[in-house]
């Protein structure tokens, strides 16, 4: 007797998704945060990707300018 296998496709988030929404909501804390206005020199910029990347600093209130 043979049984027949069916195979279910439902929605899947790929880690990448996730990622992306991550960078996502981390650009948009940021620039509540004033990170990405006045980028006018390299530590500006940096302090604006690290504040990307680390945005849930943010929230609880670590500075993350780079003096």
């Amino acid at each position: 007797m043979r049984y027949a296998s069916t195979a279910t496709v439902g929605p899947r988030i790929g880690i990448s998704w996730l990622a992306a929404l991550y960078l996502i909501i981390g650009a948009i804390v940021a620039a509540t945060h004033h990170y990405w206005s006045n980028l006018h020199t390299l530590k500006a910029v940096a302090s604006a990707l690290i504040a990307t990347v680390l945005w849930p600093l943010l929230l609880v209130g670590v500075n993350l300018h780079i003096h």
